[in-house]
């Protein structure tokens, strides 16, 4: 005995190529929300491997971090490490620490602009995309903030907003 199908009075109501139409098109809007929705692949952050001391440093100033740096709530990357923290979302700020002293502080740009926030100084350097890397100079762990363009109105103010954590947990 053969099973009948049995349609739902509103569907027959409807004209048949809205009714061939229905169930393709709810398809696709569900297909589009559920792709709209996944958004841009997290940015591959590479994480630093310090040791010793360095590591205590780190682990110490990323409990100290803020949850919220100038308006922008903490998105860390995955998977989580105690050696990074990043802020916004695209473009976002991001710290490292525990990183190898960049060879570049030997180089030509060791003489680039380095300010000093609350006794924190800062080696600065302008990237190719035109956002900032800076780095900590003279403290027993080096930490790097980078801060992409469109990330902050000035792009210092990111690591001078972080200074008193590192200078708190990072010895000079």
């Amino acid at each position: 005995m053969a099973r009948e199908l049995r349609v739902p009075k509103a569907l027959t109501a409807l004209p048949a190529p809205v009714r061939w139409l229905a169930l393709p098109l709810a398809l696709t809007c569900t297909v589009v929300v559920l792709v709209g929705s996944w958004g841009p692949a997290d940015p591959k952050v590479e994480v630093p491997r310090p040791s010793g001391r360095a590591a205590e440093y780190c682990r110490s100033l990323a409990a100290a971090l803020p949850a919220e740096l100038l308006g922008q709530a903490r998105r860390d990357p995955s998977p989580a490490s105690p050696y990074v923290a990043a802020w916004g979302g695209s473009p976002r700020t991001v710290l490292r620490c525990g990183i190898d002293r960049p060879e570049e502080l030997d180089g030509d740009h060791a003489a680039d602009w380095s300010p000093s926030v609350d006794g924190v100084t800062w080696w600065s350097q302008k990237l190719a995309d035109g956002g900032y890397r800076f780095v900590t100079t003279m403290r027993a762990a080096y930490v790097e903030v980078t801060v992409p363009a469109g990330a902050a109105q000035n792009p210092f103010d990111p690591a001078a907003a972080l200074s008193g954590a590192v200078k708190a947990n990072v010895p000079g």
